[in-house]
């Protein structure tokens, strides 16, 4: 199947017209903070960290090599669906294939907008077994729309933007951009 070439135009201006709100080395910065607080909270406990697909895929992969201590990774793979815009069912992907039953689980998502699908996640981890369930963000929205209570865990606040980069998307596209931008407010 072939990309409709509006769609690239319009990625390539969005791209191009962006306004960047973290740098790559700012949110790896942030990243090494949260690193070590989570460290204190989990280091002891064997986790399993299960990245919320696609988002939080860059993420997490920083994340890993700044966790000096035993633990296990999976991922799970849900999307919110409905009329609402709050509440709504978990349509599964993929769930993943570790127990978290007895288990320190820690999500790892990319941002917390609403929160509705970290806590959808957090319930269902919850509802498997899991003993703890810690939740992670890279980036926080500031808003008031907040339907679920902040991430234990959060590196970064962005303004109330659609934001794209370090995994979050802009129409499928732009995951891999070095930082975090914002559509552009020209």
């Amino acid at each position: 199947m072939s990309v409709a070439p509006d769609i690239l135009i319009e990625v390539e201006r969005v791209r191009k017209e962006a306004d960047k709100l973290w740098s790559i080395a700012e949110v790896e910065s942030a990243l090494d903070d949260m690193a070590q607080e989570l460290t204190a909270k989990v280091e002891d406990s064997h986790p399993l960290l299960l990245t919320v697909m696609n988002g939080a895929v860059i993420t997490m992969g920083y994340l890993l090599n700044r966790l000096d201590f035993p633990l296990q990774i999976d991922y799970v793979h849900a999307t919110r669906y409905g009329r609402d815009l709050v509440g709504g069912e978990l349509e599964w992907i993929a769930k993943p294939r570790i127990s978290l039953k007895g288990r320190c689980v820690v999500l790892v998502d990319d941002i917390h907008d609403e929160g509705g699908t970290i806590a959808a996640l957090k319930e269902w981890a919850e509802s498997e077994g899991a003993i703890e369930v810690i939740t992670l963000t890279l980036a926080t929205k500031l808003h008031e729309r907040k339907v679920a209570p902040p991430s234990d865990f959060n590196a970064l606040n962005l303004p109330d933007r659609y934001v794209f980069g370090f995994g979050m998307d802009y129409k499928g596209y732009l995951r891999n951009m070095p930082g975090i931008f914002a559509l552009s407010d020209r």
